[in-house]
């Protein structure tokens, strides 16, 4: 559930900017990336995640961009670089070999499985797999970037796509890994 909480910044910049306009979403995103962060440090005690830390430079960036020069772009292009900001996170945190969801998934499983090579595997799919969805959100943004007489559907549908898919094989993925480590076991836990 964590992870979701994440991506409120994100859920927030497409509400606020689909009512009010870009900048409003963007500061608006920034401020509760902001918030999120500070939530972890500060109160929860917890150290950054990579996801939220990046969340927040990426939006607090971008917010800082648009109001300083007045420029933002149309909606598709800062929606395109807001998917591909959220991608670049992903990837780099895999680049880095820390997965961002390694962070999440520890908090949810025993430490002593923490440096177990097949729960670092099993988050480098999941990584992977909302590397995935980012990268369609990207190719849609993209699209509509240089279509722009698509309907917003289309990126509308190809996000809950993407994301429902990447949601599921999160839920579904360490299962999948752990019926697989049962079987193998002769049925022992």
């Amino acid at each position: 559930m964590a992870i979701l909480l994440a991506f409120a910044p994100f859920i927030l910049f497409a509400i606020v900017e689909s009512l009010v306009g870009v900048n409003a979403g963007l500061v608006a995103a920034a401020i509760v990336a902001c918030a999120l962060l500070a939530r972890d440090v500060i109160i929860r005690g917890h150290s950054p995640k990579v996801l939220e830390v990046g969340t927040f430079v990426l939006f607090a960036g971008l917010a800082a961009l648009a109001l300083l020069t007045g420029a933002h772009g149309s909606l598709y292009d800062v929606r395109l670089r807001v998917d591909g900001g959220l991608m670049a996170i992903v990837l780099i945190s895999i680049a880095l070999r820390r997965p961002f969801t390694l962070q999440y998934a520890r908090e949810q499983v025993p430490r002593d499985l923490w440096d177990q090579p097949l729960f670092i595997r099993t988050n480098y799919f999941i990584t992977a797999a909302w590397a995935l969805a980012f990268a369609l959100m990207v190719a849609a943004d993209l699209t509509l970037v240089y279509v722009p007489d698509l309907p917003a559907a289309f990126g509308i549908a190809v996000t809950i796509v993407a994301l429902a898919g990447a949601w599921r094989f999160t839920s579904w993925y360490p299962n999948r890994v752990r019926a697989r480590v049962t079987a193998q076991a002769g049925g022992k836990p």
